[in-house]
Protein backbone atom coordinates (compact mmCIF):
# COMPACT_ATOMS: atom_id res chain seq x y z
CA UNK A 1 0.00 0.00 0.00
CA UNK A 2 1.38 3.41 -0.93
CA UNK A 3 1.82 6.26 1.53
CA UNK A 4 -0.79 8.24 -0.43
CA UNK A 5 -3.38 5.53 0.13
CA UNK A 6 -2.54 5.24 3.79
CA UNK A 7 -2.88 8.99 4.19
CA UNK A 8 -6.23 9.14 2.43
CA UNK A 9 -7.69 6.50 4.74
CA UNK A 10 -6.46 8.16 7.94
CA UNK A 11 -9.03 9.88 10.18
CA UNK A 12 -9.32 13.65 9.91
CA UNK A 13 -7.56 15.50 12.72
CA UNK A 14 -10.23 17.05 14.95
CA UNK A 15 -8.42 20.38 15.26
CA UNK A 16 -8.06 20.68 11.48
CA UNK A 17 -11.69 19.72 10.96
CA UNK A 18 -12.91 22.31 13.45
CA UNK A 19 -10.70 25.02 11.99
CA UNK A 20 -12.04 24.34 8.50
CA UNK A 21 -15.61 24.26 9.79
CA UNK A 22 -15.08 27.58 11.56
CA UNK A 23 -13.77 29.23 8.39
CA UNK A 24 -16.70 27.79 6.46
CA UNK A 25 -19.17 29.58 8.73
CA UNK A 26 -18.44 32.86 6.96
CA UNK A 27 -20.30 33.64 3.74
CA UNK A 28 -21.09 36.52 1.41
CA UNK A 29 -24.33 37.03 3.33
CA UNK A 30 -22.55 36.88 6.71
CA UNK A 31 -18.97 38.09 6.24
CA UNK A 32 -18.71 39.09 9.91
CA UNK A 33 -19.56 36.93 12.93
CA UNK A 34 -19.27 37.40 16.68
CA UNK A 35 -17.56 34.95 19.02
CA UNK A 36 -20.98 33.93 20.35
CA UNK A 37 -22.24 33.18 16.85
CA UNK A 38 -19.14 31.16 16.01
CA UNK A 39 -19.41 29.24 19.28
CA UNK A 40 -23.06 28.39 18.77
CA UNK A 41 -22.58 27.19 15.21
CA UNK A 42 -19.35 25.33 15.88
CA UNK A 43 -20.90 23.53 18.83
CA UNK A 44 -17.95 23.99 21.19
CA UNK A 45 -17.35 25.97 24.37
CA UNK A 46 -16.57 29.69 24.11
CA UNK A 47 -13.04 29.02 25.41
CA UNK A 48 -12.41 26.41 22.71
CA UNK A 49 -13.76 28.65 19.96
CA UNK A 50 -11.64 31.53 21.21
CA UNK A 51 -8.56 29.31 21.11
CA UNK A 52 -9.24 28.46 17.47
CA UNK A 53 -9.85 32.07 16.50
CA UNK A 54 -6.53 33.09 18.08
CA UNK A 55 -4.65 30.41 16.15
CA UNK A 56 -6.34 31.37 12.86
CA UNK A 57 -5.64 35.06 13.46
CA UNK A 58 -1.95 34.33 13.98
CA UNK A 59 -1.65 32.80 10.51
CA UNK A 60 -3.77 35.46 8.79
CA UNK A 61 -6.82 33.30 8.11
CA UNK A 62 -9.01 35.39 10.43
CA UNK A 63 -9.03 39.00 11.49
CA UNK A 64 -10.74 40.66 14.43
CA UNK A 65 -12.36 44.07 14.61
CA UNK A 66 -12.10 45.00 18.29
CA UNK A 67 -14.39 47.99 17.91
CA UNK A 68 -17.28 45.97 16.49
CA UNK A 69 -16.26 42.75 18.29
CA UNK A 70 -16.63 40.70 15.10
CA UNK A 71 -14.43 38.30 13.15
CA UNK A 72 -14.04 38.10 9.39
CA UNK A 73 -11.88 36.12 6.97
CA UNK A 74 -8.28 37.31 6.88
CA UNK A 75 -6.04 38.39 3.98
CA UNK A 76 -4.33 35.01 3.82
CA UNK A 77 -7.61 33.54 2.57
CA UNK A 78 -7.41 35.76 -0.52
CA UNK A 79 -3.86 34.61 -1.23
CA UNK A 80 -4.82 30.96 -0.89
CA UNK A 81 -7.89 31.42 -3.07
CA UNK A 82 -5.83 33.10 -5.78
CA UNK A 83 -3.29 30.27 -5.64
CA UNK A 84 -6.03 27.65 -5.86
CA UNK A 85 -7.67 29.35 -8.83
CA UNK A 86 -4.29 29.69 -10.56
CA UNK A 87 -3.95 25.93 -10.32
CA UNK A 88 -7.21 25.31 -12.16
CA UNK A 89 -6.05 24.90 -15.75
CA UNK A 90 -9.56 25.25 -17.08
CA UNK A 91 -9.80 28.89 -15.97
CA UNK A 92 -6.91 29.86 -18.23
CA UNK A 93 -7.89 27.59 -21.11
CA UNK A 94 -11.53 28.69 -21.04
CA UNK A 95 -10.72 32.39 -21.45
CA UNK A 96 -10.64 32.68 -25.27
CA UNK A 97 -13.66 30.39 -25.67
CA UNK A 98 -15.74 32.38 -23.20
CA UNK A 99 -14.72 35.68 -24.76
CA UNK A 100 -15.76 34.47 -28.21
CA UNK A 101 -19.08 33.29 -26.83
CA UNK A 102 -19.69 36.71 -25.27
CA UNK A 103 -19.15 38.26 -28.71
CA UNK A 104 -21.55 35.76 -30.29
CA UNK A 105 -24.44 35.99 -27.81
CA UNK A 106 -23.84 39.46 -26.33
CA UNK A 107 -24.62 38.14 -22.84
CA UNK A 108 -22.71 37.33 -19.67
CA UNK A 109 -20.88 33.97 -19.76
CA UNK A 110 -20.10 32.16 -16.50
CA UNK A 111 -17.89 29.18 -15.70
CA UNK A 112 -18.53 27.19 -12.51
CA UNK A 113 -16.90 24.21 -10.83
CA UNK A 114 -18.36 21.83 -8.23
CA UNK A 115 -16.98 22.30 -4.71
CA UNK A 116 -18.42 19.04 -3.40
CA UNK A 117 -21.75 20.51 -2.45
CA UNK A 118 -22.68 23.26 -4.92
CA UNK A 119 -21.42 25.11 -8.02
CA UNK A 120 -18.88 27.89 -7.41
CA UNK A 121 -18.29 30.62 -10.01
CA UNK A 122 -14.61 30.71 -11.03
CA UNK A 123 -14.69 32.93 -14.12
CA UNK A 124 -17.05 35.54 -15.56
CA UNK A 125 -16.84 37.28 -18.94
CA UNK A 126 -19.29 39.88 -20.16
CA UNK A 127 -19.68 42.63 -22.72
CA UNK A 128 -18.41 45.80 -21.10
CA UNK A 129 -19.86 47.88 -23.96
CA UNK A 130 -23.44 47.11 -22.99
CA UNK A 131 -25.37 49.87 -21.25
CA UNK A 132 -27.02 47.36 -18.91
CA UNK A 133 -25.08 44.27 -17.79
CA UNK A 134 -25.82 41.39 -15.47
CA UNK A 135 -23.04 41.08 -12.92
CA UNK A 136 -22.13 37.66 -11.54
CA UNK A 137 -19.54 37.62 -8.77
CA UNK A 138 -16.54 35.31 -9.01
CA UNK A 139 -16.49 33.08 -5.95
CA UNK A 140 -20.29 33.04 -5.60
CA UNK A 141 -21.84 29.71 -4.59
CA UNK A 142 -24.92 28.91 -6.62
CA UNK A 143 -27.97 26.92 -5.51
CA UNK A 144 -27.31 23.20 -5.71
CA UNK A 145 -30.49 22.00 -7.36
CA UNK A 146 -32.27 25.09 -8.73
CA UNK A 147 -29.51 26.91 -10.61
CA UNK A 148 -28.85 25.90 -14.22
CA UNK A 149 -25.24 25.05 -13.36
CA UNK A 150 -26.29 22.99 -10.35
CA UNK A 151 -28.70 21.00 -12.49
CA UNK A 152 -25.90 20.21 -14.94
CA UNK A 153 -23.64 18.89 -12.17
CA UNK A 154 -26.45 16.82 -10.71
CA UNK A 155 -27.62 15.45 -14.06
CA UNK A 156 -24.16 14.36 -15.23
CA UNK A 157 -22.76 13.54 -11.79
CA UNK A 158 -23.37 10.85 -9.15
CA UNK A 159 -26.27 12.73 -7.53
CA UNK A 160 -28.62 12.65 -10.49
CA UNK A 161 -31.44 11.21 -8.40
CA UNK A 162 -31.86 14.64 -6.79
CA UNK A 163 -33.53 15.68 -10.05
CA UNK A 164 -36.72 14.20 -11.37
CA UNK A 165 -36.26 11.44 -13.92
CA UNK A 166 -37.94 13.58 -16.56
CA UNK A 167 -35.72 16.62 -15.95
CA UNK A 168 -32.56 14.51 -15.84
CA UNK A 169 -33.52 12.81 -19.10
CA UNK A 170 -34.19 16.15 -20.81
CA UNK A 171 -30.85 17.59 -19.67
CA UNK A 172 -29.04 14.51 -20.96
CA UNK A 173 -30.91 14.65 -24.27
CA UNK A 174 -30.28 18.34 -24.96
CA UNK A 175 -27.08 18.73 -22.87
CA UNK A 176 -28.60 21.97 -21.58
CA UNK A 177 -30.18 22.95 -18.26
CA UNK A 178 -32.36 26.05 -17.91
CA UNK A 179 -33.18 28.10 -14.83
CA UNK A 180 -35.40 31.15 -14.45
CA UNK A 181 -36.03 31.03 -10.72
CA UNK A 182 -32.94 32.17 -8.79
CA UNK A 183 -33.53 35.87 -9.50
CA UNK A 184 -36.76 37.22 -11.00
CA UNK A 185 -36.31 38.39 -14.57
CA UNK A 186 -32.94 36.67 -14.96
CA UNK A 187 -32.44 33.45 -16.90
CA UNK A 188 -29.43 31.14 -17.09
CA UNK A 189 -28.80 28.22 -19.40
CA UNK A 190 -25.89 25.89 -18.73
CA UNK A 191 -24.10 22.97 -20.34
CA UNK A 192 -21.36 20.56 -19.17
CA UNK A 193 -17.63 20.82 -19.81
CA UNK A 194 -15.57 17.62 -19.64
CA UNK A 195 -11.88 16.93 -19.20
CA UNK A 196 -11.35 13.40 -20.39
CA UNK A 197 -14.23 11.42 -18.91
CA UNK A 198 -14.57 13.77 -15.94
CA UNK A 199 -17.25 16.44 -15.64
CA UNK A 200 -15.05 19.37 -14.68
CA UNK A 201 -17.21 22.48 -15.08
CA UNK A 202 -20.47 23.98 -16.23
CA UNK A 203 -20.56 26.87 -18.68
CA UNK A 204 -23.59 29.14 -18.64
CA UNK A 205 -25.07 32.09 -20.47
CA UNK A 206 -26.83 34.52 -18.12
CA UNK A 207 -29.18 37.25 -19.29
CA UNK A 208 -32.69 38.58 -18.92
CA UNK A 209 -35.72 36.42 -19.48
CA UNK A 210 -36.43 38.51 -22.58
CA UNK A 211 -32.98 38.07 -24.15
CA UNK A 212 -32.18 34.43 -23.26
CA UNK A 213 -34.76 31.91 -24.54
CA UNK A 214 -35.72 28.99 -22.32
CA UNK A 215 -35.87 26.50 -25.20
CA UNK A 216 -32.98 24.00 -25.05
CA UNK A 217 -32.71 24.08 -28.86
CA UNK A 218 -32.61 27.89 -29.19
CA UNK A 219 -29.81 29.60 -31.09
CA UNK A 220 -28.24 30.78 -27.82
CA UNK A 221 -28.34 27.26 -26.40
CA UNK A 222 -26.73 25.84 -29.53
CA UNK A 223 -23.98 28.48 -29.42
CA UNK A 224 -23.36 27.67 -25.76
CA UNK A 225 -23.14 23.93 -26.45
CA UNK A 226 -20.79 24.46 -29.38
CA UNK A 227 -18.48 26.60 -27.23
CA UNK A 228 -18.50 24.09 -24.35
CA UNK A 229 -17.82 21.17 -26.68
CA UNK A 230 -14.90 23.06 -28.21
CA UNK A 231 -13.52 23.70 -24.73
CA UNK A 232 -13.98 20.04 -23.79
CA UNK A 233 -12.10 19.01 -26.93
CA UNK A 234 -9.29 21.40 -26.04
CA UNK A 235 -9.13 19.81 -22.60
CA UNK A 236 -8.83 16.36 -24.16
CA UNK A 237 -12.39 15.24 -24.66
CA UNK A 238 -14.27 14.51 -27.88
CA UNK A 239 -18.07 14.56 -27.91
CA UNK A 240 -18.05 11.63 -30.37
CA UNK A 241 -15.76 9.60 -28.12
CA UNK A 242 -18.07 10.01 -25.14
CA UNK A 243 -21.15 8.95 -27.04
CA UNK A 244 -19.39 5.95 -28.59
Amino acid sequence: MTSELRTSSAPVNQSVERAVRLLGLFSADEPELTLAQLTGRLGTSKATTHRYTLALRQVGLLRYDAGAAVYSLGPRIVELAATALAGLRIIKVAGPTMERLVDDVNETVVLSIWDGDAPVVVRVDDNTDRLVRIIVRTGARLPRSTSAQGKVFLAFGPNGDELSAVERSEIHEHRVAVNSQVVDGIRAIATPVFQGDELIAAMAVVGTSASVPDQPDSTVAKQLRTAAEALSAELGFSIDERSA
